[in-house]
């Protein structure tokens, strides 16, 4: 790997990889522009992670060569975890690029955790003592933070709820430098990318656009070679009958040796093998009533102190249902999946099933249900009706197991491939409700989308956990909503969601709400009420001051900015009529920094009028609360 010094741009050229006889990467190569953020599209196996693993000088090509710009800095999300700071905002700092100035830029990491989910209680503790999903979060907090040239994100997507993922997709698509993310989510990578790169037949090809519009590119291009290898192998067959039938004959010598050149100059075109996709349907289950599940009063809580993560909730289950869950993590998605399939026991309420009730579970942790000891084939063939080897076999394939990995024992095989096993059980077992929670995270996009179109397709309800807002556009009707503290049912589409309530973060500008609290009491005396009032008051100057502070002297960094930009401007100008190489170099980094810092404050001062509108919203609020008591 060698260093570019006069382009701002990474180049890949001729690059090989191989593992064994798999050829992941043959004479494969692209250019990233400045400003260009890349979706690598692929399907699973074909390289996608190994070349950002290449870029990181964390694997080696086995020839080729990727080119980096000198000081070029990269980020990339890591799931390896490791972490020195005592607090979680001080984790993040950690991060924050050295500046010569001074500027406390602790508000930028505080932005970021909190856009991905962190509340202000959680900046204080431990970055050890969170969850491994929280923890991958803090990396990538930590990797956003530290505004790299080029931001390298791997599904950065499975560990974030919905809300985190809202707040991503603007965080991304205002990137001003360089990206390359891997997801499975379609919509997201459309949403915040300006290209599409696939890995296809171990080449890479990148297009402005969606991803669409590469894969159909590809299709035609496919198709176009398809065509022209039938025509050229109809045309080789006809010369070939000519040499064939005139060899012999002397008076056509001369015709017959043209067409032997002719045929040796001429490359055969190969057929393009297949590359499967997963391409499969759900067995139902026949239902002659009308409601399969009915859900009274429903209430649930793991701590009998605390607030219950379900309260009184009531809902049936029709038998063409779509029903999707959402809501941030933590809040009690699975949960409730887990006592609408009686895995739990309620508290309060009841969940009614109908006789003819066939449910079909694939859940987070089911994976962990699979026998390490059997074989692929074995697990399918202990829940098919027949049992039959055949039809297992048949399954695997479908599932992506052919042959002889069909025997693979599922104690070798990886997260990903385990899923692709739950979810071929699922295909497997006649049912007229599916359960699922997140199936998506171990799929490719292709898969995502034989998904989508097989449960479209299912002649039976569907409740699904899912944070990806292609799978709620393209499947939801109705919505079991966490947010706000409580759990509520919607009638209606995801968009009709967004449009009609929407999620209460983004309706508060994104600014935690400050939490209100009132006794419920409507005759708390009037001597009470003045003091909470000069309480609130006191918070207020106080959270305004400091929140002003700030703002007067970003405001003052701005002007001194401005006046010294000015002056450099003036300068360069001086040194190009003197011909002064030397010193319109050094004066043009100089008026680069000034420009950079000038961004940053601008930034800054963006953030904190955004904050204190937010903050001046929340207290008016809480002041009228106090008034109407």
């Amino acid at each position: 790997m060698r260093s570019l010094s006069n382009y701002k741009m990474i180049q890949v050229n001729n690059l090989d990889k191989s593992y064994g006889r798999q050829a992941i990467f043959d004479k494969a190569g692209f250019i990233l522009n400045p400003g260009e953020r890349v979706g690598l599209v692929g399907r699973n196996g074909h390289g996608k992670t190994t070349l950002f693993k290449m870029i990181l000088g964390q694997e080696h090509p086995d020839s080729g060569c990727i080119s980096i710009p000198n000081g070029y800095k990269i980020g990339h999300l890591s799931q390896h975890i490791s972490f020195s700071g005592d607090t979680v905002l001080k984790e993040s700092c950690l991060s924050l690029p050295h500046n010569d100035d001074g500027i406390d830029e602790t508000y930028k990491a505080e932005t970021i955790l909190m856009g991905l989910g962190f509340a202000l209680d959680d900046f204080s503790l431990n970055p050890l003592d969170l969850s491994g999903g929280y923890q991958v979060r803090l990396n990538l907090a930590k990797v956003l933070v530290s505004d790299p040239n080029l931001l390298l994100l791997d599904e950065p997507t499975n560990y974030l709820d919905i809300v985190s993922l809202r707040w991503l997709t603007q965080f991304l698509r205002n990137w001003k430098k360089e990206l390359i993310i891997i997801t499975h989510d379609r919509d997201f990578m459309d949403g915040v990318t300006t290209h599409t790169m696939a890995i296809h037949r171990c080449k890479m090809r990148k297009e402005a656009g969606p991803t669409d519009k590469v894969y159909q590119q590809l299709l035609l291009e496919e198709e176009i070679h398809e065509k022209t290898r039938v025509n050229d192998d109809k045309k080789r067959k006809e010369i070939e009958e000519f040499i064939n039938r005139f060899r012999a004959k002397a008076t056509k010598a001369r015709a017959v040796q043209s067409r032997i050149k002719a045929l040796q100059k001429k490359d055969r075109l190969e057929k393009l093998t297949e590359i499967r996709d997963l391409d499969f349907s759900f067995r139902s289950a026949s239902f002659t009533g009308k409601q399969l599940m009915e859900v009274n009063d429903l209430s649930f809580s793991f701590d009998d102190d605390g607030l219950p993560l379900i309260d009184g909730l009531s809902f049936s289950v029709g038998k063409k249902d779509r029903i999707a869950i959402i809501g941030k993590n933590g809040k009690g998605k699975t949960t409730l999946l887990n006592l609408l399939a009686k895995e739990l026991k309620t508290q309060t309420g009841a969940v009614s099933h109908h006789d003819q009730l066939q449910m079909a579970y694939f859940g987070q942790t089911n994976i962990n249900r699979l026998n390490l000891h059997k074989t692929i084939e074995e697990e399918i063939m202990d829940v098919h009706p027949e049992g039959n080897r055949g039809a297992a076999r048949k399954i695997c394939g479908i599932m992506m197991f052919p042959g002889d990995n069909a025997v693979k024992k599922i104690s070798v095989l990886s997260g990903g491939e385990k899923s692709r096993v739950l979810l071929g059980k699922l295909l497997v077992s006649p049912s007229n409700m599916l359960l699922l929670d997140e199936p998506t995270n171990h799929l490719d996009m292709e898969s995502n989308d034989s998904l989508v179109e097989a449960l479209n397709e299912f002649n039976g309800s569907v409740i699904i956990v899912t944070h990806s807002e292609m799978m709620l556009h393209a499947l939801a009707t109705r919505l079991i909503v966490f947010d706000d503290g409580k759990v509520t049912l919607f009638e209606g589409t995801y968009q009709d969601f967004l449009d009609r309530v929407g999620w209460k973060s983004e309706n508060d500008s994104g600014v935690s709400s400050i939490k209100k609290t009132k006794s419920g009491n409507n005759s708390v005396n009037k001597k009470q009420l003045r003091r909470e009032r000069a309480e609130l008051l006191k918070r207020k100057t106080a959270a305004m001051g400091a929140l002003q502070k700030g703002m007067d002297e970003a405001e003052k960094e701005i002007v001194k900015l401005e006046e010294k930009i000015e002056h450099e401007n003036r300068e360069i100008i001086e040194a190009s009529l003197r011909a002064d190489g030397e010193a319109i170099k050094i004066l043009t980094k100089k008026l680069h920094d000034s420009k950079s810092r000038l961004e940053s404050h601008f930034t800054k001062l963006d953030l904190l009028r955004t904050e204190i509108e937010g903050r001046t919203k929340d207290f008016e609020e809480e002041l009228e609360g106090l008034l109407t008591v």
